[in-house]
């Protein structure tokens, strides 16, 4: 057996040891060795493999598996550029806590020195945006290796894993010719594995026990939810009689505490003055809405967060206490946050909580306010929506969450998809939401779907804006031989970028530059582009269409709904319009 088989069959078997369940390859020159490995294990069942032409695509596939699955998912390329395009993925799992395992082939040293095809520097390639760098030496006919190469892969995926969310790790492994098996089985040493199937190295699971916040204490505050940690924010929400906001609404947010407007509350200057929590207890990291950050980056309101990296968010650098997460067993305590003991809920003892002196009781009028406020302005944003010219974002995205079937996964695109669910879907905890907000790009998002509906199992959609879909077509790419998801793909389709009609730029100021240089209208045929790649496409008129084409059936579909985006800044006027004066008058 030449040295690259040995080192590639070794590495993929350890993989497999480690919880390896899926693999995605992009396949090339270099990684060939690793590719007939993940073939091989593939043919025994013992991985599912996912082969894509497009390595971007292929990283952003792996982060949707790994989101979903809850477990590292590693993706292998060839070296070159070939690594590079993997960097947005990298950037994504490092900045929402997703476990990715990169696995790039490279050129050994002595190919490198010499300006070698495709070759690049590929030392550190993705910088500070992953938890562990290492470069495996080349592979060598000599006793030991196999212990070396085992323990490394134990090393990378327990970096990885470790921790509440996990993160991104950067394999690098030069391989020397010949690259491809030459049918030899004989090698130095035996390359078998632990017993049984183990681990070669077996890791202790850091952060199993919970940590707690010992700041937190019963009064008037909210609970925040983030880019994770639904169900632990609304555990604590009910116990504390705080009120639960999240970047998406009520979709995903499970409890009577769950308030679906609270984005179009905290965009209330008057309400929020009039409703000031004293404490905010953020899950995880908030970031599409302006008025979210507004909030933390207020001085007078003490910011507890509930995060699981390093990367926390501190809009006004005030946060007063981190925790890796706030866990979910609040059931010894009361509604004010104590046992029977008198003890808070964190282990501190109420009367001397941190620094702040004694903690305030309950007030039982503090959720009765903000629930009174979330119905008032439900039936006042939906009776508004109702009169708006369909379509529109904020409809589309009530109808698309109105129809999912329970337990549906929704993969929301980072620009308007995301802040529409947020203003416009009704209350559906029953709804499993996925979105790229790490880094927040529009990058790989098709494939990120795809990944994530293969890891969820059930019924899958996603709704993504034009230019998000068209950013990652070749996510569409499946060869005859790949996985198909069950997943279905709303594209609201306004022809370039909605977003910026909401921001400064789409001001009528701004009305000369705008279409050039934002709108960017692009004019692109989906169905044809979709007929291309042999994926199912049907364009919707109106809501009955819409409604009939979101039942679950089998398979990958393209449901395009096209819209109008001259007046999408005054559709969000008059929504705003219409809340303030059911609640301020």
């Amino acid at each position: 057996m030449n040295p690259s088989t040995a080192q590639a069959e070794v590495i993929v078997d350890e993989l497999v040891r480690n919880g390896t369940r899926h693999a995605v390859l992009a396949p090339g020159s270099r990684n060939a060795p690793l590719a007939y490995a993940l073939h091989r294990a593939a043919h025994a069942a013992r991985l599912r493999l996912h082969v894509r032409i497009d390595e971007r695509s292929a990283g952003f596939l792996a982060l949707g598996l790994a989101a979903r699955t809850g477990r590292p998912v590693p993706v292998f390329c060839t070296s070159g550029t070939a690594a590079s395009n993997l960097h947005p993925a990298v950037s994504e799992a490092y900045h929402s806590g997703v476990p990715l395992l990169v696995i790039t082939a490279d050129r050994p040293p002595e190919l490198r020195a010499a300006g070698a095809n495709q070759t690049i520097d590929q030392h550190r390639l993705y910088g500070s945006e992953v938890r562990m760098f290492d470069e495996l030496g080349v592979a060598e006919a000599r006793p030991g290796q196999n212990a070396y190469w085992r323990s490394q892969v134990c090393r990378v995926w327990s970096a990885a894993a470790q921790g509440t969310r996990g993160g991104p790790v950067h394999l690098n492994v030069p391989f020397r010719e010949p690259l491809v098996p030459d049918g030899d089985d004989e090698w130095c040493e035996s390359l078998a594995g632990r017993a049984h199937g183990e681990r070669w190295t077996e890791v202790a699971e850091h952060g199993a026990a919970p940590s707690s916040l010992s700041r937190l204490r019963s009064g008037r505050g909210l609970v925040l939810v983030g880019d994770w940690g639904a169900e632990e924010a609304s555990a604590w929400g009910e116990r504390l009689g705080w009120p639960v906001l999240s970047e998406v609404g009520g979709v995903g947010v499970p409890g009577s505490a769950a308030i679906s407007t609270g984005m179009w509350l905290l965009n209330l200057p008057e309400f929020v003055r009039e409703h000031r929590p004293e404490q905010v207890l953020c899950v995880g990291r908030p970031t599409v809405f302006r008025q979210v950050q507004h909030l933390l980056a207020d001085t007078g309101v003490e910011v507890l967060l509930a995060h699981g990296g390093i990367e926390w968010p501190a809009p006004a650098h005030n946060v007063r206490e981190v925790a890796e997460t706030v866990g979910t067993d609040v059931a010894g305590t009361d509604a004010a946050g104590t046992d029977a003991a008198g003890t808070d809920v964190a282990g501190t003892d109420v009367a001397g909580a941190g620094s702040t002196g004694a903690a305030s009781s309950v007030d039982t009028q503090w959720l009765t306010a903000w629930q009174q406020a979330d119905q008032k302005v439900t039936a006042a944003l939906h009776a508004a929506l109702d009169l708006e010219r369909w379509p529109n974002g904020p409809a589309v995205a009530r109808e698309v969450v109105d129809a999912l079937p329970e337990n549906a996964l929704l993969v929301l695109g980072s620009s308007n998809p995301s802040r529409d669910v947020a203003l416009a879907a009704r209350q559906r905890p029953d709804v499993l939401v996925h979105r790229n907000r790490g880094a927040a790009g529009i990058d790989g998002t098709v494939s990120t779907a795809i990944g994530a509906a293969i890891g969820h199992g059930g019924p899958a959609y996603a709704l993504l804006g034009d230019l998000t879909f068209l950013h990652d077509t070749n996510g569409l790419v499946l060869g005859p031989l790949e996985q198909r998801p069950d997943l279905t793909i709303v594209v609201f389709n306004d022809d370039g970028g909605g977003i910026f009609s909401l921001l400064e730029q789409g001001g009528p100021e701004h009305r000369d530059a705008f279409d050039r240089v934002f709108g960017t209208p692009h004019g692109a045929d989906l169905s044809h582009l979709c007929a291309a790649h042999g994926v199912e496409h049907v364009q919707v008129p109106g809501h009955a269409e819409l409604r009939d084409a979101l039942r679950p059936q089998p398979g990958l579909r393209v449901v395009e709904v096209r819209a109008n985006r001259e007046e999408l800044r005054v559709v969000h006027q008059r929504l705003h319009a219409a809340v303030r004066s059911a609640l301020l008058g």
